[in-house]
């Protein structure tokens, strides 16, 4: 059992002479940064996409190993859809996280030429990177008014 499991964990103050609060922030292009600077290692960025959550409290983003939490600032969103996977009658999401989930195109927007997913059971938002994006080419359509929609089996869906 991992600290992390033991429902008070969350309110535990943070270890003496430290704080909850760090300079740590993940850009609008899911790039992690930490006083400043990029973190460049591959597997500790990675490592950091696990560990995004929300404070059970107060809802604010936070990082968590399930041994110890922090604070962070998100720029845009906590997630990025990395690809795609279009099967007959539905649409697999990558996310930067790991994790995959059926896409729901009925809970996505369009903000200028992006594409953003409502994610985690509709308590996040994830932004489709380009590739991802670009994946969808074959199954998104022209809607009335120059909408833009996507076909999936027989339904058409419009999106918003």
């Amino acid at each position: 059992m991992k600290p992390g499991d033991h429902p008070d964990f969350f309110r535990l103050p943070a270890p003496p002479g430290r704080s909850r609060e760090s300079t740590i922030r993940l850009d609008a292009d899911g790039h992690f940064f930490h006083e400043g600077e990029r973190v460049e290692h591959p597997g500790l960025e990675a490592a950091m996409h696990t560990w995004i959550a929300r404070h059970p409290d107060d809802g604010r983003f936070i990082l968590t190993n399930g041994y110890d939490w922090t604070y962070f600032t998100v720029e845009d969103v906590p997630y990025f859809v990395r690809s795609v996977r279009v099967e007959p009658d539905r649409v697999v999401l990558s996310l930067n996280d790991g994790t995959e989930e059926a896409w729901n195109p009925e809970k996505t927007r369009v903000s200028g030429d992006k594409l953003y997913a409502s994610v985690k059971g509709g308590t996040a938002e994830a932004r489709f990177d380009r590739h991802a994006q670009n994946a969808l080419g074959p199954i998104l359509e022209e809607a009335p008014g120059g909408r833009l929609a996507v076909k999936i089996g027989p339904r058409l869906v419009v999106l918003s």
